[in-house]
């Protein structure tokens, strides 16, 4: 695998995927509209899913591609993937919020090794170089890469710094929240809090609801580059990809140095 080439190519499809995004974010319509299993799908999701799409087959012909925008991709199978989610968080792209992102990630033998996680509306570009370590680049972007920087998980010293879901937050998750000792509890949307946690701004992750693999690929691979890890919520066990339908069970997102809590 040329990691160079597939790190050019996830990051500027991102980019690319933000304009298309950013585009229709701009309009008075999103277009938005129910999916079978009730959640919402915009324009703008199927706009940068088409983008994102064919440039990842016409760059990785031989790599099975699974996207959440198409669904005749969800009965593939095996441990070694792309896996995309075009625009994760449209909830919070719908609501204008603004913590919605790109996600692009490869998993190798069901591990994401490498990932980029682009947030267009606040100007956030995070993905693993060609070395699996994980850099940020800020606005304004160039065509080719631009100023990144080195991005490392803290190690807990004290009381947590906590970030949850924004749109999915539930009493369990709270409940478990208030095992540890937390200095502070932040929400934010979609996998921009992997991010936040792979940059230092945050200690833990917790999430206790439904997600699917696309959702946490990208931001699990720009994660453990930084040095951190995401365990099953139930066994602490290392998170695998490539599982049945692909979908996640619980699970927690960390930095290091965390006890977890039972």
């Amino acid at each position: 695998m040329d990691y160079e080439f597939l790190a050019e190519r996830f990051r500027a499809l991102a980019l690319e995927a933000g304009d298309a995004i950013m585009e229709i974010y701009g309009t008075d319509d999103f277009g938005v509209r129910a999916k079978e299993d009730e959640s919402p799908v915009t324009a703008a999701d199927e706009a940068a899913d088409a983008l994102i799409s064919a440039g990842l087959r016409a760059a990785f012909p031989d790599l099975t591609l699974v996207t959440e925008e198409q669904a005749e991709t969800h009965s593939q199978s095996g441990k070694t993937f792309l896996i995309v989610d075009p625009l994760d968080g449209t909830k919070e792209f719908v609501k204008r919020r603004g913590e919605f992102t790109v996600n692009i990630a490869l998993v190798e033998d069901g591990v994401p090794t490498r990932g980029v996680v682009y947030a267009p509306a606040r100007g956030r570009l995070f993905y693993t170089d060609a070395n699996g370590k994980s850099v940020e680049e800020k606005a304004p972007f160039q065509s080719a890469t631009g100023a990144t920087h080195p991005i490392e998980a803290a190690t807990a010293d004290g009381p947590l710094r906590v970030v949850a879901s924004k749109s999915h937050r539930d009493q369990a998750t709270d409940d478990y929240i208030a095992k540890y000792d937390v200095a502070d509890l932040v929400s934010a949307g979609s996998s921009l809090k992997f991010c936040l946690v792979a940059a230092g701004e945050a200690d833990l992750y917790p999430r206790l609801g439904r997600t699917m693999e696309w959702d946490t690929a990208a931001g699990d691979a720009v994660l453990r580059g930084a040095g951190g890890q995401v365990v099953r919520f139930d066994d602490h066990t290392p998170f695998q990809y490539g599982k049945p339908g692909f979908e996640n069970s619980f699970f927690i997102a960390m930095g290091r140095g965390v006890e977890l809590k039972q």
